[in-house]
Protein backbone atom coordinates (compact mmCIF):
# COMPACT_ATOMS: atom_id res chain seq x y z
CA UNK A 1 0.00 0.00 0.00
CA UNK A 2 1.43 3.22 -0.86
CA UNK A 3 2.18 5.88 2.02
CA UNK A 4 -0.22 8.94 2.45
CA UNK A 5 1.84 11.29 4.33
CA UNK A 6 3.46 12.99 1.92
CA UNK A 7 6.70 14.72 2.95
CA UNK A 8 8.35 16.45 -0.32
CA UNK A 9 6.47 17.23 -3.12
CA UNK A 10 8.25 17.91 -6.18
CA UNK A 11 6.61 19.68 -9.54
CA UNK A 12 7.67 20.50 -12.55
CA UNK A 13 11.04 21.54 -11.62
CA UNK A 14 13.93 22.28 -13.94
CA UNK A 15 17.94 23.36 -13.31
CA UNK A 16 20.01 25.22 -15.28
CA UNK A 17 23.60 26.15 -14.95
CA UNK A 18 25.67 28.75 -17.48
CA UNK A 19 22.78 28.81 -19.48
CA UNK A 20 22.64 24.67 -20.16
CA UNK A 21 19.64 22.78 -18.56
CA UNK A 22 21.06 19.94 -16.19
CA UNK A 23 17.54 18.40 -15.77
CA UNK A 24 13.96 19.46 -17.02
CA UNK A 25 10.35 18.61 -15.36
CA UNK A 26 11.30 16.68 -12.69
CA UNK A 27 8.67 15.42 -10.44
CA UNK A 28 8.05 13.27 -7.87
CA UNK A 29 6.35 12.86 -4.22
CA UNK A 30 8.77 10.88 -0.82
CA UNK A 31 6.70 9.68 1.86
CA UNK A 32 7.10 9.68 5.43
CA UNK A 33 8.87 5.93 6.29
CA UNK A 34 10.23 5.59 3.25
CA UNK A 35 13.75 5.05 1.11
CA UNK A 36 13.68 6.48 -1.52
CA UNK A 37 16.72 5.94 -4.06
CA UNK A 38 18.03 8.23 -6.98
CA UNK A 39 19.83 6.53 -9.05
CA UNK A 40 21.77 7.28 -12.64
CA UNK A 41 24.89 7.85 -14.14
CA UNK A 42 27.85 10.05 -12.71
CA UNK A 43 27.73 13.55 -13.97
CA UNK A 44 23.56 13.22 -14.46
CA UNK A 45 22.36 16.15 -11.85
CA UNK A 46 22.12 13.97 -9.28
CA UNK A 47 23.27 15.77 -6.42
CA UNK A 48 22.17 19.41 -8.26
CA UNK A 49 18.74 18.22 -7.59
CA UNK A 50 18.94 17.45 -3.69
CA UNK A 51 20.87 21.14 -3.36
CA UNK A 52 17.50 22.37 -5.02
CA UNK A 53 15.79 20.18 -2.36
CA UNK A 54 16.77 22.42 0.64
CA UNK A 55 17.72 25.59 -1.37
CA UNK A 56 21.15 25.57 -1.66
CA UNK A 57 20.61 25.56 -5.15
CA UNK A 58 17.63 27.63 -7.17
CA UNK A 59 15.68 25.77 -9.75
CA UNK A 60 14.91 27.71 -12.92
CA UNK A 61 11.25 26.17 -13.13
CA UNK A 62 8.64 24.33 -10.74
CA UNK A 63 8.02 24.60 -7.45
CA UNK A 64 8.85 22.44 -4.33
CA UNK A 65 6.73 21.68 -1.11
CA UNK A 66 7.75 20.23 2.16
CA UNK A 67 4.24 19.14 3.75
CA UNK A 68 2.35 21.38 1.62
CA UNK A 69 4.51 24.48 1.66
CA UNK A 70 6.75 25.79 -1.09
CA UNK A 71 9.83 26.04 0.22
CA UNK A 72 10.50 29.26 -1.27
CA UNK A 73 8.65 29.85 1.89
CA UNK A 74 10.45 28.73 4.29
CA UNK A 75 13.63 30.05 5.77
CA UNK A 76 16.98 28.32 5.33
CA UNK A 77 17.86 27.62 8.30
CA UNK A 78 14.37 26.20 9.25
CA UNK A 79 14.42 24.42 5.66
CA UNK A 80 18.06 23.04 5.95
CA UNK A 81 17.17 22.06 9.65
CA UNK A 82 14.02 20.21 8.81
CA UNK A 83 15.73 18.93 5.16
CA UNK A 84 19.31 17.68 6.00
CA UNK A 85 21.80 16.64 3.86
CA UNK A 86 25.02 14.59 4.22
CA UNK A 87 27.09 15.39 1.68
CA UNK A 88 29.13 12.81 -0.68
CA UNK A 89 32.45 14.64 0.76
CA UNK A 90 32.18 14.91 5.02
CA UNK A 91 33.01 19.08 5.73
CA UNK A 92 36.17 19.85 7.29
CA UNK A 93 35.20 20.22 10.82
CA UNK A 94 37.10 21.41 13.53
CA UNK A 95 36.84 20.41 17.36
CA UNK A 96 35.98 17.20 19.07
CA UNK A 97 33.17 14.60 18.00
CA UNK A 98 31.00 15.98 20.05
CA UNK A 99 31.29 19.84 19.95
CA UNK A 100 30.48 18.88 15.97
CA UNK A 101 27.28 16.74 16.65
CA UNK A 102 26.20 19.61 19.10
CA UNK A 103 27.00 22.01 16.12
CA UNK A 104 23.59 22.37 14.69
CA UNK A 105 21.57 22.81 17.70
CA UNK A 106 23.50 25.70 18.48
CA UNK A 107 22.90 27.35 15.62
CA UNK A 108 19.39 26.74 16.04
CA UNK A 109 20.10 28.71 19.86
CA UNK A 110 19.09 25.26 21.38
CA UNK A 111 21.76 22.78 23.28
CA UNK A 112 22.00 19.50 23.10
CA UNK A 113 22.86 17.30 26.44
CA UNK A 114 25.08 14.89 26.86
CA UNK A 115 22.44 11.68 26.75
CA UNK A 116 21.61 12.87 23.72
CA UNK A 117 24.75 13.03 21.98
CA UNK A 118 25.52 9.75 23.33
CA UNK A 119 21.64 8.45 22.34
CA UNK A 120 22.85 10.05 18.43
CA UNK A 121 26.31 8.08 18.42
CA UNK A 122 24.83 4.85 19.09
CA UNK A 123 22.02 5.25 16.48
CA UNK A 124 24.70 5.86 13.57
CA UNK A 125 27.05 3.24 15.50
CA UNK A 126 29.62 5.58 16.30
CA UNK A 127 31.86 4.20 19.55
CA UNK A 128 31.03 6.52 22.12
CA UNK A 129 34.70 6.31 23.50
CA UNK A 130 35.04 8.62 20.42
CA UNK A 131 33.12 11.36 21.67
CA UNK A 132 36.02 13.75 22.49
CA UNK A 133 38.10 12.55 19.87
CA UNK A 134 39.71 14.86 17.27
CA UNK A 135 37.55 15.03 14.05
CA UNK A 136 41.11 15.32 12.45
CA UNK A 137 41.49 11.43 13.86
CA UNK A 138 38.50 9.83 12.49
CA UNK A 139 38.87 7.30 9.96
CA UNK A 140 36.60 8.01 6.36
CA UNK A 141 33.69 5.64 7.47
CA UNK A 142 33.90 7.29 11.17
CA UNK A 143 33.67 11.08 9.74
CA UNK A 144 30.78 9.64 7.32
CA UNK A 145 28.99 8.52 10.30
CA UNK A 146 29.82 11.63 12.32
CA UNK A 147 28.14 13.69 9.45
CA UNK A 148 25.14 11.23 9.39
CA UNK A 149 25.10 11.87 13.62
CA UNK A 150 25.33 15.95 12.97
CA UNK A 151 22.20 15.66 10.45
CA UNK A 152 20.63 13.77 12.86
CA UNK A 153 21.07 16.05 15.80
CA UNK A 154 18.63 18.81 14.13
CA UNK A 155 16.02 16.15 14.04
CA UNK A 156 15.39 16.51 9.82
CA UNK A 157 11.67 15.31 8.66
CA UNK A 158 13.39 14.45 5.88
CA UNK A 159 17.32 12.89 5.67
CA UNK A 160 19.02 13.35 2.03
CA UNK A 161 22.29 11.28 1.94
CA UNK A 162 24.45 11.89 -1.33
CA UNK A 163 26.78 8.89 -2.30
CA UNK A 164 27.06 7.71 1.41
CA UNK A 165 29.26 4.95 0.90
CA UNK A 166 31.27 6.75 -1.69
CA UNK A 167 35.21 5.97 -1.01
CA UNK A 168 34.17 2.91 1.57
CA UNK A 169 35.63 -0.72 1.60
CA UNK A 170 33.46 -2.93 1.06
CA UNK A 171 32.42 -4.19 4.03
CA UNK A 172 31.98 -0.38 5.33
CA UNK A 173 29.32 -0.22 2.42
CA UNK A 174 27.33 -2.93 3.54
CA UNK A 175 27.56 -1.57 7.50
CA UNK A 176 26.67 1.65 6.01
CA UNK A 177 23.44 0.26 4.02
CA UNK A 178 22.41 -1.65 7.03
CA UNK A 179 22.31 2.07 9.09
CA UNK A 180 20.70 3.54 6.74
CA UNK A 181 17.89 0.46 7.00
CA UNK A 182 18.01 0.24 10.59
CA UNK A 183 17.21 4.36 10.86
CA UNK A 184 14.64 4.37 8.44
CA UNK A 185 13.04 2.15 10.60
CA UNK A 186 13.12 3.42 13.64
CA UNK A 187 13.11 6.74 12.72
CA UNK A 188 10.13 6.79 10.43
CA UNK A 189 11.14 10.19 8.50
CA UNK A 190 11.70 9.91 4.13
CA UNK A 191 14.96 9.34 3.07
CA UNK A 192 16.11 10.42 -0.27
CA UNK A 193 19.26 8.10 -1.02
CA UNK A 194 21.58 9.06 -3.85
CA UNK A 195 23.71 6.28 -5.62
CA UNK A 196 25.36 5.51 -9.47
CA UNK A 197 25.40 2.18 -8.12
CA UNK A 198 22.83 -0.71 -9.25
CA UNK A 199 23.65 -3.00 -7.12
CA UNK A 200 23.56 -1.32 -4.18
CA UNK A 201 19.83 0.01 -5.45
CA UNK A 202 19.06 -3.75 -5.99
CA UNK A 203 20.54 -4.11 -2.06
CA UNK A 204 17.87 -1.75 -0.95
CA UNK A 205 15.18 -3.18 -3.11
CA UNK A 206 13.15 -0.06 -2.68
CA UNK A 207 11.50 2.53 -4.51
CA UNK A 208 13.31 4.13 -7.13
CA UNK A 209 13.65 7.13 -9.28
CA UNK A 210 16.39 6.69 -12.45
CA UNK A 211 17.64 9.74 -13.77
CA UNK A 212 18.98 10.21 -16.88
CA UNK A 213 19.64 12.50 -19.96
CA UNK A 214 17.93 15.23 -17.60
CA UNK A 215 14.76 13.88 -17.44
CA UNK A 216 13.36 10.94 -14.98
CA UNK A 217 12.94 7.54 -16.81
CA UNK A 218 10.75 5.62 -14.36
CA UNK A 219 9.58 5.44 -10.87
CA UNK A 220 9.22 2.00 -9.15
CA UNK A 221 10.64 -0.71 -7.50
CA UNK A 222 14.06 -1.62 -8.58
CA UNK A 223 13.15 -5.20 -9.64
CA UNK A 224 10.07 -4.26 -11.41
CA UNK A 225 12.36 -2.06 -13.46
CA UNK A 226 15.51 -4.10 -14.07
CA UNK A 227 12.58 -6.63 -15.28
CA UNK A 228 10.57 -4.20 -17.26
CA UNK A 229 10.85 -4.38 -21.23
CA UNK A 230 9.07 -1.45 -22.47
CA UNK A 231 10.87 1.34 -21.77
CA UNK A 232 13.50 1.24 -24.15
CA UNK A 233 15.89 4.60 -22.53
CA UNK A 234 15.73 2.27 -19.00
CA UNK A 235 16.86 -0.87 -20.19
CA UNK A 236 19.87 1.24 -22.44
CA UNK A 237 20.58 2.75 -18.59
CA UNK A 238 20.74 -0.65 -17.22
CA UNK A 239 22.83 -2.19 -19.85
CA UNK A 240 25.29 0.34 -19.02
CA UNK A 241 24.62 2.36 -22.31
CA UNK A 242 24.49 5.93 -20.74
Amino acid sequence: MKPVNSLLKVCGVSFSRDGKFIFKNISFELFAGEILILLGPSGCGKTSLLRCLNRLESVAEGEIFLQGVPISRITSPDLRRRVGMVFQTSADLLGTVEESISVGPSLNQQKISAHAVTSLMEKVGLDTSLRNRKVSGLSTGEHQRLSLAQVLANEPQVLMLDEPTSGLDPTAVLTVENLVQKLNASLKTGILLVTHDINQAVRFNSRTLVLANGEILADGNIQELINSSQNLQLQKFFQGQF
